[in-house]
């Protein structure tokens, strides 16, 4: 089941980031986002503070090991808590943390390189 309401179905290009959200697909989204096999996703996560094994729950269910995430931790890199990483890795899943920057280019390279990657992007000003 997906997570939400879908934004876009499929996964495509982030063309820009900041301002309190994110562009792709020509089309505008304010808030955080989650971009999984199904679609991109509102996700409802304002800071790391919210980053909780249930707010990861549709990434777990939608990705299928040996996948990874990566994870948009907003301005600056910071590691999830251990519950979250205890989540990803009883399921095998790789959970790579790094800034919501580094997390929107990264996704947009292996995306063009047709790997099985989702991303959970935290929306920065």
């Amino acid at each position: 089941m997906p997570p939400a309401p879908a934004h876009y179905p499929g996964r495509v290009p982030i063309d820009a980031y900041g301002n309190g959200g994110f562009r792709f697909a020509d089309m505008s989204h304010r808030g955080s986002l989650l971009i999984v096999p199904s679609g991109v996703y509102a996700w409802d996560v304002a800071g790391m503070e919210d980053v909780t094994p249930e707010a990861c729950a549709a990434l777990v269910r939608e990705m299928t090991a040996p996948a990874f995430v990566l994870l948009g931790t907003g301005v600056a890199h910071q590691m999830p808590g251990e519950p979250v990483r205890k989540l990803f890795a009883e399921a095998g899943l790789g959970l790579e943390p790094m800034s919501t920057g580094a997390a929107c280019r990264t996704y947009n390279v292996l995306l063009a390189e047709g790997r099985d990657v989702g991303a959970a992007l935290i929306a920065v000003d």
